[in-house]
């Protein structure tokens, strides 16, 4: 090979490896933030890295654990699946940006009344999809609640005091709504 296609060669390299960067805006946790990003890099990766929100945690990386649920316009999503440019103009909201949230406050005081945890990996993505299915009005059985948690996996407790403690936060939440009426 000649020099000179040996030097156009290593440009070209060079060229091609070069990530561009995706320019997005999201609002996050209630805040606009906006970010130059790789276009494979995904949410949770985002959130983790580029925005310290380490509540969202990745267990498995292929949706399947739950580990890294987050809320994607009000809809709880596998942040580990979604790339974080695909999030362009839409609401996030992690585990750290629920305080002051009445369901997920009462969902930590009953998690803690009834030892619904004990390692804590799980409970961040918990607590969000036990806040959905309280609010879609899916906690009235065991059953419902257990069928909810289906795409969550704890390896710790065997869900009997998770599923007892988001059934009590959503009575609880239920006669508190019918008192103040």
């Amino acid at each position: 090979m000649s020099e000179a296609g040996g030097n156009a060669g290593a440009a070209h390299n060079q060229a091609s490896s070069a990530v561009r960067l995706t320019a997005i805006r999201i609002r996050l946790n209630g805040s606009a933030v906006a970010d130059d990003v790789p276009p494979r890099l995904s949410l949770a990766d985002f959130l983790r890295e580029r925005r310290n929100l380490t509540g969202t945690h990745l267990g498995c990386e292929h949706g399947v654990c739950g580990a890294c649920t987050v809320l994607v316009d009000g809809e709880p999503a596998r942040s580990c699946l979604m790339l974080a440019c695909a999030c362009d103009e839409r609401e996030v909201e992690t585990i750290e940006g629920f305080a002051g949230d009445p369901v997920i406050d009462a969902l930590r005081r009953t998690f803690h009344q009834h030892h619904a945890l004990q390692c804590g990996y799980c409970t961040p993505a918990m607590l969000i999809t036990a806040r959905d299915l309280i609010l879609r009005q899916r906690a009235g059985s065991a059953r419902e609640i257990r069928d909810g948690l289906a795409g969550n996996i704890c390896r710790c407790t065997g869900y009997t005091n998770i599923v007892t403690a988001i059934a009590e936060a959503a009575r609880e939440l239920r006669r508190g709504a019918a008192n103040a009426q």
